[in-house]
């Protein structure tokens, strides 16, 4: 079992976590299993990847022409309130329009970016909550270390977890298919 699923749930429930304060730091808080996770700001680089890919997909979603279907950064996602998680995506695609939180129905892609610092479990936990949400697509983008190369993962929910269905790792335009339509990205191009 992952380390990430071996603690009880918390206490906070998703009402608690929408109910917070907006942060004056620029720090995010998310609930992972009824536990608050609170990250500093974004780095530079973090937000700088988000943003680029974010402006790549929102290309893409624009040119498909389906009207209902929006890109989005850093929104608030309710992914469960029996699992009491609720997750920010660093990007996002969602097929309608909705206040201050989505609901996981509306999420067909999920885009997290990875900071150096994230705990593997933290990771764990919020690849399983997508996928018991059921989320279709989700891609994670390891920022680029001494130890490896700006990497985008794309994962495609299979029954109740996530397959790689395609990982890019050079500059260069790759359209990526695990997505509600087809997106073509270029890491080259995310500033890094």
């Amino acid at each position: 079992m992952s380390a990430a699923l071996q603690h009880p749930i918390g206490p906070t429930t998703v009402e608690d976590w929408l109910a917070l304060p907006p942060s004056e730091d620029g720090s995010r808080t998310e609930l992972i299993q009824g536990h608050l996770h609170v990250s500093p700001a974004p780095s530079f680089r973090h937000q700088l990847i988000a943003f680029e890919l974010g402006v790549q997909i929102r290309g893409a979603v624009n040119a498909g022409g389906n009207r209902n279907l929006r890109a989005v950064p850093a929104v608030n996602v309710k992914i469960s309130s029996t699992l009491r998680t609720g997750l920010i995506p660093d990007v996002a695609i969602v097929d309608r329009p909705t206040g201050v939180v989505f609901p996981a129905e509306a999420l067909l892609l999920a885009v997290e970016v990875w900071s150096p610092g994230n705990p593997r479990a933290e990771r764990e936990a919020k690849m399983a909550g997508y996928a018991s949400a059921g989320v279709p697509f989700v891609w994670t983008v390891d920022q680029k270390t001494e130890l490896h190369e700006l990497r985008l993962t794309a994962h495609r929910l299979d029954g109740d977890r996530y397959v790689v269905a395609q990982t890019v790792r050079a500059p260069g335009p790759v359209t990526i298919n695990a997505a509600p339509l087809p997106i073509t990205v270029d890491l080259g191009d995310l500033g890094v």
